[in-house]
C-alpha cells in the first residue's frame, strides 16, 4: 500500500519520470505529466494527495496550471519548483497559493521531507 499519491508536472520527462520511480522505491505512487492540460487530465481521473509542479511549462504555465488546481482541488497542496532561483517569473500571489517553492536540482530526501511536511499539516 502506498503512503500517499503524488502528481509530478515538469516538462523534462527524463527527470519527472526518474524521480517516479524513486519515490515507488520508497512506496510513494506516483505519476507524472510534462504539460499542463495533461496534468490537469491525469487530476480530474485520479486522486492525488501532493502535486508537485514546475514554473516553466510549455504552452500553460506553472502559475495558470497552479490557479486551476487551487479552484478545482482546493485541499491539494501544490509544491512549486524552479529551475531559475527562487520563481521569480511567478507572480508572488501565485507562489503565495504553493506551500513551497523548490530549487532545482532537488535531492529525493529533500523532496520527500517536503512531501511529508505538506501532508501533515494538511
Amino acid at each position: 500500500m502506498s503512503k500517499w499519491h503524488a502528481l509530478l508536472i515538469d516538462d523534462e520527462e527524463e527527470l519527472v519520470s526518474t524521480l517516479v520511480e524513486r519515490l515507488a522505491y520508497r512506496g510513494i505512487e506516483a505519476r507524472y505529466a510534462v504539460n499542463g492540460p495533461q496534468a490537469l487530465e491525469l487530476m480530474e481521473n485520479h486522486p492525488f494527495d501532493v502535486v508537485l509542479l514546475d514554473l516553466k511549462l510549455p504552452g500553460m504555465s506553472g502559475s495558470e496550471v497552479l490557479a486551476v488546481i487551487k479552484q478545482k482541488w482546493p485541499g491539494v497542496p501544490v509544491i512549486m519548483i524552479t529551475g531559475h532561483g527562487g520563481g521569480e517569473d511567478a507572480p508572488m500571489s501565485e507562489l503565495a497559493r504553493a506551500h513551497d517553492c523548490l530549487t532545482k536540482p532537488v535531492s529525493i530526501e529533500i523532496l520527500i521531507a517536503k512531501m511529508e511536511e505538506v501532508l501533515a499539516t494538511r
